[in-house]
């Protein structure tokens, strides 16, 4: 058996594989932008449905009324405002279909809430149904989502509805789907690229909607970077804070400023060294950290500090080690991160 000839022949198939591969990715990446450009502004289209039954035992008032909730035509267009701040224009969003669904979501067994009974659970905290898992296959086929998708009508689904919903907080669908703070949705006959499903609650306001969308991000960006190591993993290094990695934060994670010692800990007045504002003048990462704490991303105010977090993100053109430098045009469009 002539096993040269047989390496030789595995060889070239190895290399052929990756050929392959490489020109997969090479289509995905802007290689044909000089770094350090700025992006040209980008359109999603977005399909809103809200969940706002009405309420016999409040006189027929939508959830929202009722429970002096916010009222989401108001967030959305702020939600959409502070996207196009935090992308420094890049991401333009675009309520192009509103449903307004007079009734409550159905879970993935079936159930479905009565409005009173839904307002008794909410008023003791006590009796909610579980589990709490809602039917993202029946929301898909009751607004022709994947229809919608594959002509390009849409390019994401924004659901609002109140808290015990049953929706993840972002989840992805369509081929090669991946993790995006939930498990892939499987299942989902038919799509021709992948897309992502927003939950908002709109008990709550622009922050949380801003730390959904942050989360997503997280997802994304780092599944953009799995195969980079090393310094060359520039989401490692972005997203490194005091607790641990001591005396190297440079801009942290959403639950995590450069300071914090726990989640959500946005308020501490505790001083370190961070570099987080080298990240203002990327791709240009040199220089020295200064001393920070909550004073410099908004006192404890979540979507301040969200904000700030987002506007550290790189946004130019061009790409390094395989992963675009515009780090928003992955978070905004999951079908340009290599499978």
């Amino acid at each position: 058996m002539d096993f040269d000839k047989l390496l030789k022949q595995a060889t070239d198939q190895v290399r052929e594989a990756a050929a392959g591969v490489l020109q997969g990715v090479d289509a995905l990446l802007p290689d044909d932008e000089p770094v350090g450009g700025t992006p040209a502004p980008v359109q999603r289209k977005v399909l809103a449905v809200i969940f706002n039954p009405r309420i016999q035992s409040a006189g027929g008032r939508k959830l929202s009324e009722a429970l002096n909730w916010n009222n989401p035509d108001d967030l959305i267009p702020r939600h959409i405002a502070d996207l196009k701040e935090c992308s420094y224009g890049y991401a333009n969003f675009q309520v192009v279909e509103r449903v307004e669904v007079d009734r409550f979501p159905a879970k993935a067994d079936g159930f479905v809430y009565d409005g009173d009974e839904f307002v008794k659970c909410f008023r003791q905290n006590a009796g909610f149904h579980q589990p709490d898992m809602v039917d993202y296959h029946r929301i898909l086929a009751d607004f022709d989502v994947v229809n919608k998708v594959n002509r390009g009508a849409i390019d994401e689904v924004w659901l609002f509805a109140f808290p015990y919903a049953g929706f993840y907080e972002s989840i992805m669908a369509g081929p090669g789907a991946f993790f995006c703070n939930a498990p892939a949705l499987e299942g989902v006959a038919g799509a021709q690229r992948r897309f992502i499903i927003m939950g908002y609650n709109y008990q709550r306001g622009a922050g949380e909607m801003l730390e959904n969308m942050g989360h997503r991000a997280e997802s994304i960006v780092g599944h953009a970077y799995r195969f980079t190591r090393g310094d060359a993993n520039l989401w490692e290094r972005f997203t490194r804070y005091d607790k641990t990695h001591p005396g190297q934060a440079e801009v942290g994670i959403v639950h995590f400023a450069p300071n914090s010692q726990r989640d959500y800990d946005w308020g501490n007045k505790t001083k370190v060294m961070s570099r987080a504002d080298t990240w203002l003048k990327f791709p240009d990462l040199s220089g020295e950290g200064r001393i920070m704490d909550c004073s410099d991303w908004g006192n404890g105010d979540l979507r301040a500090h969200h904000i700030w977090w987002f506007k550290r993100f790189p946004h130019i053109t061009g790409s390094a080690n395989g992963v675009a430098l515009n780090w928003w045009r992955y978070v905004i469009d999951p079908n340009t991160v290599r499978a």
